[in-house]
């Protein structure tokens, strides 16, 4: 049986080595679209300290975020790593006080900049491969739990931790790139729909010319008479949550179900609720309560069924209508990463306008991971979360040398690992906006 070394030696001090080789296919990429040339250009930024550039921060907080650092606190790590320096192109790393320092200049000076320069790269993105025929916008909102004394931090709807303070942000993601569109970072007592119509004219601000139609789909905390009117006004087509209010419920008993799919019945009603303008069509769906008492809890139970209602303008039949609506599904699963994979529930600061400058950057990530993902990778990392991208992409052991004085990256061997990264630095090279 092989055993260990006994005899070894442990050295430290070697300045060629980084476990983050995946850093030079970001700075590749970032390069490429030109991202800090945009952000010269368009987010400048009064600074006592002139150390470092808008940009050469901006990145500083950005991949961290990408890499897995959790906290501004342990960026701390990045500081002594020169190859990770010299593959993102920073100088020298910030430390932490100056990146907090950063966010809350940036909020009142810069921050809207910054959001203009992240819609002018959405823009360029959403045309790429191809101009859409459609964009799906997918609402939701999340509550993100406060342990500190933060500004705006408020007692609200909050599942997780009943009682305790929170944000309660409000998100748009497009159906199916998966794109960040829009979103706020809201104190934690706003009602889900609060802000919805502001949300709704900034993503319809966005929509590039050629688009011939538009899809909204939302939960019931967005099944609201103003929502729907405004997008009927602009002929966009949505499919929402009802909310179950008395007079519906009194008609899901009798209405003629029928056999849709295996262990699904559907049925349809016209119905005008009190405040809306005309009639709209109702789409049921029921199912057997399941066996597992976790399951759809969400769902409104009567007898032996769930029952969900869908509320829409539509066409499509009740089976067909109901299964796009759970492709909203994905949104969920987002923000989930963006929990998990991201620090969106990591809050650096007490204030509040410092967290909402971190809430957008943090936003920008997840789209410039996307953009990579979606225009760089090939096929079999398009559904991958960040956490593989980075298990298999960016957290790469590398040894940065210098052969006839020329910078050389190595790497350990890996057949799938090397062709996902020469396919990559293929598509950046040809990569064009």
């Amino acid at each position: 049986m092989p055993k260990g070394p006994r005899k070894l030696t442990i050295a430290f001090g070697n300045e060629t080595l980084t476990h983050y080789g995946g850093t030079y296919l970001l700075h590749r990429f970032l390069t490429q679209i030109g991202f800090k040339n945009a952000v010269a250009m368009h987010v400048r930024l009064i600074q006592r300290n002139n150390r470092y550039t808008v940009g050469e921060i901006l990145l500083a907080l950005l991949y961290p975020m990408i890499l897995g650092l959790e906290r501004i606190e342990t960026t701390y790590l990045l500081q002594p790593n020169g190859v990770f320096r010299y593959l993102s192109g920073l100088p020298t790393y910030p430390n932490p006080s100056t990146l907090r320092r950063f966010l809350l200049r940036l909020a009142p000076q810069a921050l809207p900049r910054l959001r203009r320069l992240h819609d002018r790269f959405l823009a360029q993105m959403t045309v790429k491969p191809h101009l859409p025929s459609r964009l799906i916008f997918d609402l939701d909102s999340t509550v993100l739990v406060l342990y500190g004394k933060q500004e705006e931090a408020r007692v609200g709807y909050n599942p997780i931790k009943h009682g305790r303070p929170s944000y309660h942000p409000l998100l748009c993601f497009e159906g199916q790139t998966k794109d960040f569109w829009h979103g706020e970072l809201r104190p934690g007592d706003v009602h889900t729909s609060s802000g919805v119509l502001e949300l709704l004219k900034a993503c319809f601000a966005k929509i590039p010319a050629g688009v011939r139609y538009v899809i909204i789909r939302a939960d019931k905390g967005f099944y609201d008479h103003k929502t729907i009117e405004w997008l009927e006004e602009r002929k966009a087509h949505f499919v929402i949550v009802a909310k179950l209010t008395r007079p519906i419920k009194r008609k899901l008993a009798h209405l003629p179900y029928a056999h849709v799919s295996l262990g699904v019945e559907a049925a349809e009603f016209r119905y005008q609720p009190t405040r809306w303008p005309h009639p709209y069509r109702f789409v049921v769906i029921r199912r057997p309560q399941p066996e597992e008492p976790n399951e759809q809890l969400t769902l409104f139970k009567l007898g032996k069924y769930h029952y969900q209602v869908l509320v829409t303008n539509l066409h499509l039949q009740p089976l067909n209508l109901w299964r796009f609506y759970n492709g909203r599904a994905g949104v969920e699963r987002i923000i989930r990463e963006l929990k998990g994979d991201y620090p969106l529930g990591k809050i650096p600061t007490r204030h509040f306008f410092a967290n909402e400058a971190y809430f957008h950057l943090l936003l920008l990530a997840y789209n410039l991971v996307n953009w990579f993902k979606r225009l760089c990778l090939p096929e079999e990392f398009q559904t991958a979360t960040l956490q593989t991208l980075r298990n298999r992409i960016l957290l790469m052991p590398a040894q940065l040398l210098r052969t006839d004085n020329r910078p050389r990256l190595a790497m350990p061997p890996s057949g799938p690992r090397e062709a996902a990264w020469k396919y990559a630095l293929h598509k950046i090279e040809k990569l064009k906006l």
